[in-house]
């Protein structure tokens, strides 16, 4: 009776791994095939290569005027800053500001 039942639980591993490995082998070759079928019913359009005297340089952006009031558009930002931080104006130091 222990040989059956040893041999009923090699079994049962065997066959529901000979399944998980037979279902996703046979999912792989499904997808293959349906890559393939779809690849030939859709045709891509390529686009159209253009020689470099055809294409035309998109015009600049126009730069933005300098701030005049540098000094006190940083103080405006370091007290705001500050604010929401909850510390003192005088421990923020801002290194750089940059235009987004």
């Amino acid at each position: 009776m222990l040989l059956s039942a040893e041999l009923s639980n090699l079994f049962v591993v065997c066959l529901g791994l000979g399944v998980v490995f037979v279902g996703l082998i046979s999912l792989i070759i499904i997808c293959q095939v349906m890559g393939t079928i779809c690849t030939s019913f859709v045709r891509v359009k390529r686009p159209e290569v253009q020689t470099p005297a055809a294409v035309q340089r998109a015009p600049e952006a126009p730069k933005a005027p300098a701030i005049q009031n540098r000094q006190e558009f940083v103080a405006a930002v370091a007290a705001a800053i500050a604010e929401d931080m909850g510390t003192d104006v005088s421990r923020i130091r801002i290194h750089s500001i940059k235009k987004l």
